[in-house]
């Protein structure tokens, strides 16, 4: 059973260790989410360390997956700072371990942060990912919508240049409202 819950800052710290883990293994399985392979682990131990002091000003929500006891997947939302964009949020590093893929866990998390930004009164959700990744097809089947690529946005985990796409999707009652 895969239990999913929101982390403060004393349980994200709790945790850095595993969450680290979750990230090397993310990273080192080829997923472009900002970091280059190999993944140090006492880097990853620290960027997660660092997400702390977002938790704590609220300008970023952190959600894990667990099973048994460990780690399996996680997802963030980073929500502006600024008063003419507190309606919008940003989905940031869904991740979910090798070991966890191909049981609905992204799919989870994802409907998670859906329902955790429609509650917080956040009404828009956008996102950046590679293009044909594995994570694009999850977020076209979730009714995200494609805006558009952009060329050699960022490098793979090995240090090839590659091409994202951004999507958005509408939450709540605006969903409904709009169409999308």
């Amino acid at each position: 059973m895969t239990a999913v819950s929101r982390l403060d800052a004393a349980q994200l710290l709790a945790c850095s260790e595993e969450l680290a883990d979750l990230l090397s293994d993310t990273v080192n399985g080829g997923a472009s989410i900002g970091f280059l392979a190999p993944l140090d682990r006492a880097a990853a131990v620290a960027w997660w360390e660092e997400r702390a002091a977002a938790v704590v000003a609220g300008q970023l929500g952190v959600w894990v997956a667990r099973s048994a006891g460990r780690v399996l997947g996680t997802v963030g939302l980073a929500f502006p700072d600024k008063p003419n964009s507190r309606h919008r949020a940003e989905l940031v590093k869904l991740m979910v371990h090798r070991d966890g893929r191909g049981q609905g866990l992204g799919r989870t998390l994802l409907a998670t942060a859906e329902q955790a930004a429609a509650a917080s009164g956040v009404t828009l959700l956008h996102l950046d990912t590679e293009t044909d990744s594995p994570a694009e097809s999850l977020y076209r089947s979730a009714g995200w919508t494609r805006v558009g690529a952009i060329p050699d946005y960022a490098a793979t985990p090995r240090g090839a240049l590659h091409p994202t796409t951004i999507f958005y999707k509408r939450t709540g009652a605006e969903a409904g409202a709009l169409g999308g």
